[in-house]
């Protein structure tokens, strides 16, 4: 209980102390992942993935969602669909790419697709640090949850600014390290192991945007308890 009171209890950070603390030279996170490893850990996964990553972390989808005011035509790519979980929450009338890494997680996206009867939703294979679309196509790119599993967050990052349009949006929803010196050192020393789980603990968020030259206009916890970050900036 004291640790979830811990959690509870920390105040957000403002983004001008975030950008203040950020370290372009930090290491990012303690543990290392490739592909290759990334790939295995959510094919095992996808069967559960909805069970033991779906409620608890919903209500941050949906505020993300929520807080990105989608108009008609607008046109979003999902950086990590997974199994789908966002897709039948995006307005009808928009235009809505969704890629992963992991053909089982895409397998359950697209059986989600026509269950739903989602005509809006396109579904692909392909890896986020090395996106095939060309510059500035989408108005707003988006990675739920998906920063703590690549390899290199930083380089995905920049793609998702690549073929972001200019004054469009590029939204992350991600657990980052705690500012909370105790929980930082728990969530370092978990790290390593969490990996096999599909995700790193401790990916440091001032670091993080300090190296990839991004600058949010916010930063929300959300979720319970709020230990992730949903961080929006725009492409000027």
């Amino acid at each position: 209980m004291a640790l979830l009171s811990l959690f509870d209890h920390e105040k957000s950070r403002r983004e001008e102390e975030i950008l203040a603390s950020g370290n372009g030279t930090a290491q990012l996170s303690v543990a290392v992942v490739e592909n290759d490893f990334v790939g295995r850990v959510y094919e095992k996964l996808a069967i559960v993935y909805d069970l033991a990553f779906g409620p608890t972390l919903q209500p941050g989808r949906r505020r993300a969602i929520a807080q990105m005011s989608m108009g008609p035509d607008v046109r979003v790519l999902e950086v990590g669909v997974g199994t789908g979980m966002n897709i039948d929450l995006y307005p009808p009338d928009c235009s809505v790419v969704g890629i992963d890494l992991s053909g089982p997680m895409l397998e359950k996206a697209h059986g989600r697709m026509i269950r739903r009867g989602l005509r809006n939703v396109r579904l692909l294979e392909m890896d986020a640090a090395h996106l095939k679309f060309a510059d500035k196509t989408f108005d707003i790119v988006y990675a739920p949850y998906v920063m703590s599993v690549v390899p290199d967050p930083v380089a995905v990052v920049r793609e998702m600014h690549r073929v972001c349009k200019n004054g469009g949006r590029i939204v992350m929803l991600n657990h980052f390290r705690s500012a909370n010196p105790v929980l930082a050192w728990l969530e370092r020393a978990l790290s390593p192991f969490t990996v096999h789980i599909g995700f790193k603990a401790d990916l440091d968020l001032p670091a993080f945007l300090a190296q990839a030259g991004m600058a949010p206009v916010s930063i929300e916890k959300v979720n319970t308890p709020r230990i992730w970050s949903l961080v929006t900036c725009v492409k000027e």
